[in-house]
C-alpha cells in the first residue's frame, strides 16, 4: 500500500461529518471571493502590478488563473468532487495572498484580511491531507 492510499484510508475512516460543513462552507467562499474578483479585476491588476515584477501577460494571466480557480476550485469543494486537486489549485493563491498581498505589515489591525488568509490557507491544507468525507459526490466506486 503506497504512501498515498495510506493518507487516503486515513483520511476517509477519520472524517466526522460537521467537517463536511466546513469544507462546503470553504467552497462557497472560494466561489464568492471568485465572482469578487471578476467584477474586481482592474482593481486585482493594480494591486497584482505594484507587488510583483512581471510583465503585463504575465499579471493578466495569474489573475485570470486566480478568479477562474476560485471558481473551479469552489465548486469542486462544494461538491467534494476531486477536492485534494482543488486545494492543490488553491494553495499557491492563498500562499500568495499571506505573503505578498496582504504584507502590508497590518497584520495587528483589526479586522485584517491577513488572518482570514491563513484560516483559509489552513483550512486548504487540511482538506488537502484528508480529503472530501462521507457528504460528497464520488466519481467513481472503486
Amino acid at each position: 500500500m503506497s504512501i498515498v492510499q495510506r493518507v487516503e484510508l486515513w483520511g476517509d475512516r477519520h472524517h466526522p461529518k460537521w467537517l463536511d460543513i466546513i469544507r462546503i462552507a470553504l467552497g462557497i467562499f472560494l466561489c464568492y471571493k471568485g465572482i469578487q474578483f471578476l467584477n474586481n479585476m482592474g482593481s486585482m491588476l493594480d494591486l497584482m502590478t505594484n507587488k510583483v515584477s512581471f510583465g503585463s501577460f504575465s499579471v493578466v494571466l495569474m489573475s485570470n488563473y486566480v478568479a477562474f480557480a476560485h471558481l473551479l476550485g469552489g465548486i469542486l469543494l462544494i461538491f467534494g468532487m476531486l477536492t485534494r486537486f482543488a486545494c492543490l489549485l488553491q494553495i499557491p493563491i492563498l500562499l500568495g495572498a499571506v505573503f505578498l498581498v496582504n504584507s502590508t505589515g497590518d497584520l495587528l489591525r483589526p479586522f485584517s484580511e491577513t488572518y482570514l488568509a491563513i484560516l483559509v490557507l489552513l483550512l486548504l491544507i487540511y482538506f488537502l491531507i484528508i480529503g472530501n468525507g462521507p457528504w460528497s459526490f464520488k466519481l467513481s466506486d472503486k
